[in-house]
């Protein structure tokens, strides 16, 4: 089974790369973002407490955020593998992700980390901020995201980096030659 983990900030291009790889290796996506998404549009009781998480630019706790990622796990036996966006966010995350798939006789494979420096990360947001109107992609919210990662986040990646399994690529230019960067990454397995 492919394990992937695609590593960015918000606006790193995790969405639409993601995309792209599902569709070239039949893996299930699986984005924290579009579960807390999923469950605030339903209004359930997990739903409303994500909200106002998102709402006030906070991370949403690693006990609901693993709850919700293991039952999107369990909903797909027998797939090719799984991409995690928007997932692990701390090392806590990351070592429970680790456990959770060893109990299912399974590991990450690779992370795949999407670097964009923050000048750009800004450019790319506000314009998807003009096309889908997202609320964590308002100003002060989106701040908040980036500051989140680059204080907080970003520091997963040595933890992956020790077990051998980083690999970065850039994440600024065209759209296609990202993916075909991409794609040399996952070829490797």
């Amino acid at each position: 089974m492919l394990n992937f983990v695609l590593f960015g900030p918000p606006g790193a291009g995790k969405g639409t790369q993601s995309q792209k790889l599902i569709d070239r290796y039949q893996l299930i996506h699986i984005s924290t973002g579009d579960l807390f998404r999923d469950h605030i549009s339903k209004q359930t009781s997990l739903g409303k407490q994500v909200s106002a998480l998102i709402a006030d630019g906070q991370l949403v706790p690693d006990a609901i955020t693993i709850a919700m990622l293991e039952e999107e796990v369990e909903k797909n036996p027998g797939t090719k593998g799984f991409i995690f966006d928007g997932f692990p966010r701390t090392v806590a995350q990351a070592a429970a992700l680790d456990t959770f798939l060893e109990s299912k006789g399974s590991a990450i494979t690779a992370v795949i980390a999407l670097d964009v420096d923050q000048e750009e990360l800004t450019k790319r947001i506000a314009e998807r901020q003009k096309l889908t109107n997202r609320v964590d992609d308002q100003a002060d919210k989106l701040q908040k995201r980036i500051e989140e990662y680059f204080n907080k986040t970003i520091h997963v990646l040595p933890y992956y980096e020790a077990q051998h399994k980083l690999s970065k690529v850039n994440g600024i230019g065209d759209i296609d030659a990202i993916f075909a960067e991409l794609c040399k990454v996952v070829d490797q397995f």
